[in-house]
């Protein structure tokens, strides 16, 4: 189906942080897939994880104990504030998981009316029917049909305002640390601190999608680590299988005390394949200096970015992020796609967001002299745009 604006440009191969077409073109990978291939292209150690798995057992579905699905999960409880794992296979899937983790909690309680839950404007938490509808985007709800009920979506990161529309209905808050799709926009830490405490004054649950943000984007293995906050439920994906389908949502024992048997399921959710690659994944980013090196990354990344906007201060207007995942706001007259296109002329690879930001998400193993070389390949994007206006 026609729904996706393609650029015209076929992959074979990829080797780390670059891409290579079928005419043999070399691009330097600053998408991962969307935040994806966090360890880069045809990582060995993933490579191996799922060839072994391949040659053994591929799926047998959730009627029977999948071991390495048992062991990712304790990986990921013991790493984390969950005490138990549902796996799934997407962002939205995981998404759409924590929202039904949020309403089931209170009907358990005895409070089936409390379902409603807080957003945020500028959110994208996926594409089904009732994430688009706690997202909120009108661009993407347009012509399928009435608004899922249940959200109330609020602008900005105003604590009063949250705590005015805390009701007799609202069952949770839902939000991103770092809104990505809506212009990589940093939750400032105070903030998340402040919806923790209503949550607990309100006996709300706090949901955090860090589908985007999470597996050591930020230079911790979850965002939410640098608030020092627990969530109640969370939803994972992209990253955690490092290229192949993995998605989970994680809450604490008591956030999932009405998800008994027969209350979800995922026929592919978890399966052999995806846990294998999820655990090989686990084992490079825990590695010891793995998640500091990340941060020592992503301040030189901050460096060049703020060296690229004060050469161009007539085309950029803002350089935003954390750790390996950053934003360059342009000024009105540099589109973020005609920037992207740009990009793809001088084989770079970047991914436009809202606000009129170029996401830059290169992958986690990404080298300085990389670094170097893409934001150099930015630079001249803009300056040949420069040239035509």
């Amino acid at each position: 189906m026609s729904t996706y604006g393609r650029q015209d440009v076929v992959f074979e191969r990829g080797e780390g942080s670059w891409l290579i077409s079928t005419s043999g073109e070399r691009y330097l990978d600053f998408t991962s897939g969307i935040a994806v291939n966090a360890l880069g292209h045809c990582h060995p150690k993933l490579v191996a994880a799922l060839t072994e798995q391949a040659n053994t057992l591929w799926h047998t579905s959730n009627l029977y104990r999948v071991k390495n699905q048992e062991r990712l999960a304790e990986r990921l409880v013991a790493e984390t504030f969950a005490d138990c794992v549902f796996f799934c296979n997407s962002g939205a899937e995981a998404c759409e998981g924590a929202i039904k983790v949020a309403r089931k909690y209170h009907a358990a309680g005895g409070h089936p009316e409390r379902y409603r839950i807080i957003t945020f404007e500028g959110a994208f938490h996926g594409r089904t029917l009732a994430t688009l509808a706690a997202g909120g985007n009108a661009k993407y709800l347009e012509g399928f049909g009435p608004k899922v009920e249940g959200f109330d979506q609020l602008v900005g990161y105003d604590l009063d305002a949250v705590a005015k529309a805390i009701g007799p209905e609202t069952a949770a808050i839902m939000i991103e640390p770092v809104q990505m799709e809506g212009g990589v926009r940093v939750v400032p830490d105070e903030f998340l601190r402040g919806l923790r405490k209503l949550c607990d004054d309100h006996g709300l649950l706090l949901v955090l999608d860090e589908v985007q943000s999470g597996m050591g984007r930020s230079g911790k293995l979850f965002h939410y680590e640098w608030s020092g906050i627990k969530p109640d439920v969370m939803a994972i994906a992209k990253a955690i299988g490092g290229g192949f389908p993995l998605g989970a949502f994680l809450a604490t024992k008591d956030a999932a005390r009405g998800m008994v048997p027969g209350t979800h399921g995922s026929t592919f959710g978890g399966n052999p394949l995806a846990t294998a690659v999820g655990n090989a994944v686990l084992d490079v980013m825990l590695e010891p200096g793995f998640l500091e090196e990340i941060r020592q990354k992503g301040l030189r990344l901050k460096q060049l970015m703020a060296a690229m906007k004060d050469e161009h201060s007539d085309a950029v207007e803002e350089v935003r992020g954390i750790g390996l995942l950053a934003g360059v706001r342009l000024k009105a007259e540099f589109p973020a796609g005609d920037v992207m296109k740009a990009a793809t002329a001088e084989k770079l690879l970047t991914v436009s967001a809202g606000d009129n930001v170029i996401r830059m998400l290169p992958s986690l193993t990404v080298s300085e002299d990389e670094m170097k070389d893409g934001i150099a390949r930015l630079s001249r994007a803009i300056t040949a745009l420069k040239k035509k206006a």
